[in-house]
């Protein structure tokens, strides 16, 4: 049995982890079954926003004659477009796995591992042991019972990202984030949309402001049913057949070459037979930790999706320090400060968000001042006829603190950053943002005029 330092499961953010420790002298060893760099570098944000940009440029090109500019003739290469992702992702993911092959220190084990100890684990035909171990081993799609679902040959975002050819109607199941991030990637290249989505509305866990107004634009464009219930799945013909139902009792019977479920995600972590170490896990799966990022047992910590506090890459790579530091340093652990954790969502229009929803605070019995200010009403938002975006302030009555920020629209992950900003660093008011000198006609101009908006 070897022994190392520390172990840590999942080469994704724990690969930083991992370095980190090395570089404090610590002996460490990786344990990663699949491609090295973990969910984000090949099956999630970075891929997904690769191809999201070639729909970008496809809406901005089809949307030219706004402008007073005629484009004819352009066509789509859908196999370029997939191809290009491809050669940027694999190398890069290659890379890492290769600078392995020449060092012991971290020691990598390319294989599928489980718990046979508090901190023994098993590792191929091998075991290895810690006294700390990292468990960062990320999520899956969740797929949902559905009679005929198994065995139709569905896919998930896992295939959907390097899908060789291009659907000519899709039909995706779920109406959360990923699927309407791919509802606009396959949606702007000309693939017909159908989205079934058992909420009420799109996006049902984002402000109610944006979910009602991305569930009415997306309705312009795709294929939405919302409130239907998913009863069954049948293939005949290589046509996959989706029958659903709503509470009224009305019926669909969807038709569609490529079906994509998109209902979620899971935890790996019933992958770990964590009963042999203590480790507790929720009703969902996801891995009980304290305000330190340490388990039920002592000395095995995690993060990230295995945790599931928030499901985002950026917050996974903000855990990472506080991990290392609470690994290594024991004796000075930090509590992780998760203070305006933000959130986007790559569709059309873009989605970006932090703090309490509405909705929350109405539930709360937070006495709160509310603001809502259109792009179109400032000179870019005009300039680039943005009818559809909006900036949304939830304040404090008492204190004037930020307590939410809603955007809408072009640009809507980048212009979010400047609420993240006054409320992690300056002192959360919305005085900070309205004190500040905006640049005349940016876009940004559309968040100071919410802000000079609260009363």
């Amino acid at each position: 049995m070897q022994k190392f330092d520390l172990i840590v499961i999942g080469s994704g953010s724990g690969l930083d982890v991992a370095n980190a420790a090395v570089g404090h002298g610590l002996k460490v060893a990786i344990v990663e079954k699949d491609r090295m760099g973990g969910t984000c570098l090949n099956r999630g944000c970075i891929p997904s926003k690769l191809l999201l940009h070639s729909a970008d440029v496809v809406e901005t090109i089809r949307s030219a004659s706004l402008f007073g500019i005629n484009v004819q003739g352009f066509s789509i290469d859908y196999k370029k477009i997939v191809d290009r992702v491809n050669g940027i992702i694999d190398p890069e993911s290659s890379q890492i796995r290769n600078a392995f092959d020449h060092i012991d220190n971290p020691k990598l084990f390319p294989v599928e591992c489980k718990f046979v100890g508090q901190n023994t684990i098993q590792v191929g035909n091998e075991t290895i042991t810690a006294d700390k171990i990292l468990i960062a081993c990320g999520g899956r799609p969740s797929i949902p019972k559905i009679d005929g679902l198994d065995g139709s040959g569905y896919i998930t975002s896992n295939e959907a990202l390097r899908l060789k050819e291009q659907p000519h109607v899709i039909t995706i199941l779920g109406g959360g984030y990923i699927a309407c991030e791919l509802a606009h990637f396959f949606g702007a290249l000309g693939t017909k949309i159908n989205i079934v989505q058992r909420r009420d509305v799109l996006l049902p866990n984002e402000d109610e402001d944006i979910s009602k107004k991305i569930t009415s634009i997306f309705s312009t464009k795709y294929n939405v049913y919302t409130g239907y219930q998913t009863s069954q799945i049948r293939k005949e013909n290589n046509i996959f057949h989706v029958l659903a139902k709503d509470s009224s009792g009305k019926s669909i019977d969807l038709g569609s070459d490529q079906l994509l479920v998109a209902t979620g995600r899971t935890p790996n972590t019933d992958t770990l037979d964590l009963e042999k170490t203590g480790v507790k896990t929720n009703e969902r799966g996801y891995i009980i930790t304290d305000e330190f990022l340490e388990t039920t047992t002592k000395g095995i910590f995690a993060l990230g999706d295995a945790v599931g506090r928030y499901l985002f890459k950026h917050s996974a790579n903000h855990e990472v320090q506080y991990a290392y530091t609470n690994l290594v340093h024991g004796h000075k652990k930090m509590a992780v400060d998760y203070t305006a954790m933000p959130h986007a969502i790559f569709s059309s229009p873009q989605i970006a968000g932090v703090g309490f929803t509405e909705q929350e605070l109405r539930k709360k019995g937070v006495e709160y001042l509310k603001s809502v200010y259109p792009y179109i009403g400032a000179a870019m938002g005009e300039a680039i006829e943005d009818k559809d975006g909006f900036v949304k302030f939830l304040v404090d009555k008492n204190t004037r603190k930020i307590l939410g920020c809603h955007i809408l629209g072009t640009d809507a992950s980048i212009l979010i950053h400047e609420v993240l900003v006054a409320m992690r660093s300056a002192d959360g008011t919305i005085d900070s943002l309205t004190n500040t000198i905006f640049i005349h006609p940016a876009l940004s101009e559309v968040v100071a005029r919410a802000a000079y908006a609260i009363q």
